[in-house]
């Protein structure tokens, strides 16, 4: 089966689009939202194996980090925020706000997780003018006068 948001070629306004334009607000400072281009997401559906099971479950005799479900579930994440980003790049976004992570058990030994956040074009505000401190002299109004 085809995946239907992850086709297609990206835009050109999605070229400046990278991990540090996208948040978990709903702002990002020094940028106004220009368009909103609705729900992006990924999703993958993860089990382990009869081996990892064993072995998770061996580390749980111990206590402590079970570091072999940390990393499939740290594999999930990074798999679902990558697909998450190319379906705001496909549809010519260049930033991510409101990004969330959500999982659910499909069944016994079986996890949905889901990345999701809105697709935004955004812009750089302006910048104020900055005052005059030198150079000044034919303008008084900057100089206080």
């Amino acid at each position: 089966m085809a995946d239907p948001y992850n086709s297609g070629t990206p835009t050109t306004s999605a070229a400046r689009f990278d991990d540090s334009m996208v948040t978990t607000a709903f702002e990002l400072p020094g940028y106004r939202i220009a368009r909103n281009l609705g729900v992006v997401r990924g999703i993958t559906v993860r089990s382990r194996s009869i081996v990892g099971n064993f072995l998770g479950g061996i580390q749980t005799i111990f206590g402590g980090n079970i570091t072999i479900y940390t990393e499939l579930c740290e594999q999930a994440r990074e798999e679902t925020y990558r697909d998450m980003a190319k379906h705001a790049r496909q549809l010519g976004a260049n930033a991510v706000i409101g990004m969330r992570y959500d999982a659910t058990d499909v069944m016994t030994g079986l996890t949905e997780v889901l990345c999701y956040g809105t697709a935004v074009v955004v812009e750089p505000l302006r910048q104020p003018a900055k005052p005059c401190h030198d150079g000044c002299e034919d303008l008084p109004s900057l100089r206080g006068q």
